[in-house]
Protein backbone atom coordinates (compact mmCIF):
# COMPACT_ATOMS: atom_id res chain seq x y z
CA UNK A 1 0.00 0.00 0.00
CA UNK A 2 2.52 2.55 -1.21
CA UNK A 3 -0.10 5.31 -1.16
CA UNK A 4 0.31 5.54 2.63
CA UNK A 5 3.99 6.44 2.38
CA UNK A 6 4.53 9.94 3.72
CA UNK A 7 1.01 10.27 5.14
CA UNK A 8 0.69 11.64 8.65
CA UNK A 9 -1.15 9.25 10.95
CA UNK A 10 -2.35 10.01 14.48
CA UNK A 11 -3.00 7.01 16.74
CA UNK A 12 -4.56 7.73 20.12
CA UNK A 13 -3.85 5.24 22.87
CA UNK A 14 -0.70 4.37 20.94
CA UNK A 15 1.48 3.33 23.85
CA UNK A 16 0.43 -0.29 24.19
CA UNK A 17 -1.74 -3.12 22.90
CA UNK A 18 -3.77 -2.48 19.77
CA UNK A 19 -2.53 1.11 19.48
CA UNK A 20 1.08 0.03 19.50
CA UNK A 21 0.40 -2.59 16.81
CA UNK A 22 -1.40 -0.03 14.64
CA UNK A 23 1.45 2.46 14.95
CA UNK A 24 4.01 -0.19 13.94
CA UNK A 25 1.86 -1.30 10.99
CA UNK A 26 1.60 2.24 9.59
CA UNK A 27 5.33 2.83 10.16
CA UNK A 28 6.02 -0.28 8.07
CA UNK A 29 4.06 1.40 5.25
CA UNK A 30 6.27 4.49 5.47
CA UNK A 31 3.72 6.70 7.22
CA UNK A 32 4.77 9.39 9.66
CA UNK A 33 3.37 8.74 13.13
CA UNK A 34 2.00 10.73 16.00
CA UNK A 35 1.15 8.52 18.96
CA UNK A 36 -0.61 9.80 22.04
CA UNK A 37 -1.55 8.47 25.44
CA UNK A 38 -1.30 9.30 29.11
CA UNK A 39 1.97 7.44 29.79
CA UNK A 40 4.95 9.16 28.23
CA UNK A 41 7.18 6.20 29.13
CA UNK A 42 4.96 3.80 27.16
CA UNK A 43 4.87 6.18 24.17
CA UNK A 44 8.65 6.56 24.22
CA UNK A 45 9.02 2.77 24.23
CA UNK A 46 6.91 2.45 21.07
CA UNK A 47 8.80 5.33 19.49
CA UNK A 48 12.07 3.46 20.00
CA UNK A 49 10.59 0.49 18.13
CA UNK A 50 9.50 2.72 15.27
CA UNK A 51 12.91 4.37 14.92
CA UNK A 52 14.04 1.41 12.80
CA UNK A 53 11.77 2.74 10.04
CA UNK A 54 12.62 5.81 7.96
CA UNK A 55 9.69 7.83 9.27
CA UNK A 56 9.06 10.66 11.70
CA UNK A 57 7.62 9.60 15.05
CA UNK A 58 6.21 12.02 17.60
CA UNK A 59 5.32 10.42 20.96
CA UNK A 60 3.18 13.09 22.63
CA UNK A 61 1.30 12.81 25.89
CA UNK A 62 -2.33 13.85 25.49
CA UNK A 63 -5.55 13.27 27.44
CA UNK A 64 -8.30 12.84 24.84
CA UNK A 65 -10.96 13.79 27.39
CA UNK A 66 -9.57 17.35 27.37
CA UNK A 67 -10.36 19.23 24.16
CA UNK A 68 -7.78 21.93 24.92
CA UNK A 69 -5.03 19.30 25.01
CA UNK A 70 -6.16 17.96 21.62
CA UNK A 71 -6.14 21.47 20.18
CA UNK A 72 -2.62 21.98 21.52
CA UNK A 73 -1.66 18.63 20.01
CA UNK A 74 -2.92 19.80 16.63
CA UNK A 75 -0.71 22.90 16.84
CA UNK A 76 2.34 20.80 17.73
CA UNK A 77 1.69 18.42 14.81
CA UNK A 78 1.22 21.36 12.42
CA UNK A 79 4.61 22.75 13.39
CA UNK A 80 6.41 19.50 12.51
CA UNK A 81 4.26 17.43 10.14
CA UNK A 82 1.53 19.76 8.84
CA UNK A 83 -1.95 18.14 8.90
CA UNK A 84 -3.21 14.80 10.18
CA UNK A 85 -4.42 12.78 7.20
CA UNK A 86 -5.32 9.56 8.99
CA UNK A 87 -6.88 9.58 12.45
CA UNK A 88 -7.12 6.33 14.39
CA UNK A 89 -9.26 6.74 17.51
CA UNK A 90 -8.02 3.87 19.62
CA UNK A 91 -7.84 5.29 23.16
CA UNK A 92 -10.27 3.49 25.41
CA UNK A 93 -10.93 1.80 28.72
CA UNK A 94 -12.97 -1.32 29.43
CA UNK A 95 -13.66 -1.84 33.12
CA UNK A 96 -15.58 -4.99 34.06
CA UNK A 97 -18.24 -4.48 36.73
CA UNK A 98 -21.91 -5.32 37.03
CA UNK A 99 -24.40 -2.53 36.37
CA UNK A 100 -25.71 -2.25 39.93
CA UNK A 101 -22.23 -2.37 41.45
CA UNK A 102 -20.85 0.29 39.07
CA UNK A 103 -20.15 3.73 40.53
CA UNK A 104 -21.62 6.64 38.58
CA UNK A 105 -18.12 8.10 38.34
CA UNK A 106 -16.93 5.00 36.46
CA UNK A 107 -19.79 5.27 33.96
CA UNK A 108 -18.88 8.92 33.36
CA UNK A 109 -15.18 8.13 32.92
CA UNK A 110 -15.87 5.41 30.34
CA UNK A 111 -18.07 7.80 28.35
CA UNK A 112 -15.47 10.57 28.54
CA UNK A 113 -12.63 8.39 27.28
CA UNK A 114 -14.33 6.09 24.79
CA UNK A 115 -16.99 8.37 23.31
CA UNK A 116 -16.24 12.01 24.08
CA UNK A 117 -12.53 11.51 23.41
CA UNK A 118 -13.37 10.12 19.96
CA UNK A 119 -15.78 13.00 19.37
CA UNK A 120 -13.19 15.63 20.35
CA UNK A 121 -10.51 14.15 18.10
CA UNK A 122 -12.86 14.02 15.13
CA UNK A 123 -14.03 17.58 15.82
CA UNK A 124 -10.48 18.93 15.93
CA UNK A 125 -8.87 17.03 13.04
CA UNK A 126 -11.75 16.52 10.58
CA UNK A 127 -11.92 20.11 9.23
CA UNK A 128 -8.45 19.91 7.67
CA UNK A 129 -9.29 16.58 6.04
CA UNK A 130 -12.38 18.13 4.49
CA UNK A 131 -10.36 21.13 3.29
CA UNK A 132 -7.79 18.78 1.73
CA UNK A 133 -10.56 16.68 0.09
CA UNK A 134 -8.95 13.54 1.51
CA UNK A 135 -8.87 11.90 4.88
CA UNK A 136 -9.38 8.69 6.81
CA UNK A 137 -10.91 8.18 10.24
CA UNK A 138 -10.73 4.71 11.75
CA UNK A 139 -12.52 4.26 15.06
CA UNK A 140 -11.52 1.22 17.08
CA UNK A 141 -14.86 0.06 18.44
CA UNK A 142 -15.56 -3.52 19.55
CA UNK A 143 -17.87 -6.42 18.83
CA UNK A 144 -19.86 -5.11 21.79
CA UNK A 145 -20.82 -2.19 19.56
CA UNK A 146 -23.18 -4.78 18.05
CA UNK A 147 -23.89 -7.10 20.97
CA UNK A 148 -22.95 -7.27 24.66
CA UNK A 149 -21.85 -9.48 27.52
CA UNK A 150 -22.44 -9.30 31.27
CA UNK A 151 -20.61 -6.76 33.43
CA UNK A 152 -19.62 -4.32 30.67
CA UNK A 153 -22.68 -2.08 30.38
CA UNK A 154 -20.69 1.17 30.29
CA UNK A 155 -18.18 -0.14 27.78
CA UNK A 156 -20.86 -1.63 25.52
CA UNK A 157 -22.91 1.55 25.62
CA UNK A 158 -19.90 3.70 24.74
CA UNK A 159 -18.98 1.48 21.79
CA UNK A 160 -22.56 1.41 20.49
CA UNK A 161 -22.38 5.21 20.54
CA UNK A 162 -19.01 5.23 18.73
CA UNK A 163 -20.59 3.13 16.00
CA UNK A 164 -23.45 5.62 15.68
CA UNK A 165 -20.96 8.50 15.43
CA UNK A 166 -19.00 6.57 12.80
CA UNK A 167 -22.05 6.13 10.59
CA UNK A 168 -23.24 9.71 10.98
CA UNK A 169 -19.82 11.15 10.12
CA UNK A 170 -19.48 8.81 7.14
CA UNK A 171 -22.70 10.20 5.66
CA UNK A 172 -21.71 13.81 6.30
CA UNK A 173 -18.17 13.52 4.91
CA UNK A 174 -18.63 11.19 1.94
CA UNK A 175 -18.71 14.02 -0.61
CA UNK A 176 -15.43 15.44 0.69
CA UNK A 177 -13.18 12.47 -0.02
CA UNK A 178 -13.14 11.41 3.62
CA UNK A 179 -14.03 7.92 4.82
CA UNK A 180 -15.04 7.01 8.36
CA UNK A 181 -15.11 3.39 9.47
CA UNK A 182 -15.08 1.34 12.64
CA UNK A 183 -13.05 -1.76 13.40
CA UNK A 184 -14.78 -4.12 15.84
CA UNK A 185 -12.34 -6.52 17.51
CA UNK A 186 -13.40 -9.39 19.68
CA UNK A 187 -11.23 -10.42 22.61
CA UNK A 188 -7.69 -9.33 21.71
CA UNK A 189 -4.54 -10.67 23.35
CA UNK A 190 -3.55 -7.48 25.19
CA UNK A 191 -2.77 -6.44 28.73
CA UNK A 192 -6.33 -5.19 29.09
CA UNK A 193 -7.76 -8.61 28.24
CA UNK A 194 -5.31 -10.25 30.62
CA UNK A 195 -6.46 -7.91 33.39
CA UNK A 196 -10.12 -8.66 32.71
CA UNK A 197 -9.38 -12.40 32.58
CA UNK A 198 -7.85 -12.12 36.05
CA UNK A 199 -10.97 -10.34 37.31
CA UNK A 200 -13.16 -13.01 35.72
CA UNK A 201 -11.12 -15.77 37.35
CA UNK A 202 -11.46 -14.10 40.74
CA UNK A 203 -15.20 -13.57 40.33
CA UNK A 204 -15.82 -17.15 39.19
CA UNK A 205 -13.37 -18.68 41.66
CA UNK A 206 -11.55 -20.40 38.82
CA UNK A 207 -7.89 -20.64 37.72
CA UNK A 208 -6.66 -17.91 35.37
CA UNK A 209 -6.18 -20.47 32.59
CA UNK A 210 -9.87 -21.37 32.79
CA UNK A 211 -10.82 -17.71 32.51
CA UNK A 212 -8.77 -17.38 29.33
CA UNK A 213 -10.48 -20.45 27.90
CA UNK A 214 -13.84 -18.83 28.62
CA UNK A 215 -12.81 -15.75 26.65
CA UNK A 216 -11.44 -17.84 23.81
CA UNK A 217 -14.64 -19.86 23.65
CA UNK A 218 -16.55 -16.73 22.60
CA UNK A 219 -15.01 -17.20 19.16
CA UNK A 220 -15.69 -20.16 16.85
CA UNK A 221 -11.94 -20.15 16.19
CA UNK A 222 -11.38 -20.70 19.94
CA UNK A 223 -8.61 -18.14 20.21
CA UNK A 224 -7.82 -14.55 21.07
CA UNK A 225 -7.26 -12.09 18.23
CA UNK A 226 -3.71 -10.80 17.81
CA UNK A 227 -3.25 -7.00 17.91
CA UNK A 228 -1.55 -7.14 14.50
CA UNK A 229 -4.74 -8.50 12.95
CA UNK A 230 -6.61 -5.38 14.02
CA UNK A 231 -3.73 -3.22 12.82
CA UNK A 232 -3.70 -4.74 9.34
CA UNK A 233 -7.38 -3.90 8.89
CA UNK A 234 -6.84 -0.33 10.07
CA UNK A 235 -4.07 0.10 7.51
CA UNK A 236 -6.24 -1.32 4.74
CA UNK A 237 -9.10 1.03 5.58
CA UNK A 238 -6.72 3.99 5.43
CA UNK A 239 -5.41 3.03 1.99
CA UNK A 240 -6.62 4.25 -1.36
CA UNK A 241 -7.77 0.70 -2.08
CA UNK A 242 -10.53 1.24 0.49
CA UNK A 243 -11.79 4.59 -0.84
CA UNK A 244 -15.21 3.07 -1.49
CA UNK A 245 -15.57 1.73 2.06
CA UNK A 246 -17.19 4.13 4.51
CA UNK A 247 -19.69 3.94 7.34
CA UNK A 248 -18.80 0.30 7.96
CA UNK A 249 -18.17 -1.62 11.17
CA UNK A 250 -15.93 -4.56 10.35
CA UNK A 251 -15.48 -7.38 12.83
CA UNK A 252 -12.12 -8.97 13.64
CA UNK A 253 -13.35 -11.62 16.02
CA UNK A 254 -12.85 -15.11 14.60
CA UNK A 255 -16.54 -15.30 13.74
CA UNK A 256 -17.90 -14.48 17.20
CA UNK A 257 -20.47 -11.97 15.93
CA UNK A 258 -22.06 -12.74 12.57
CA UNK A 259 -23.33 -9.24 11.79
Amino acid sequence: MQDLRGKTVLVTGGGRGIGRAIALAFAAQGSHLVITGRSQAALDSVAREIHCYDVTILPLSCDVTQKREIEDLKKRIASELEIVEVLVNNAGIAPAVSFLEMEDSLWEEVMRVNLTGTYYCCKVFLPEMIAAKWGRIVNIASTVAKTSYPNISAYATSKHAVLGLTRSLAVETAKFGVTVNAVCPGYVDTGLTQKNAALLAEKKGKPLADAFEMLKSASPQKRLIEPAEVAHLAVMLASEAAKGITGQAINVDGGAVMA
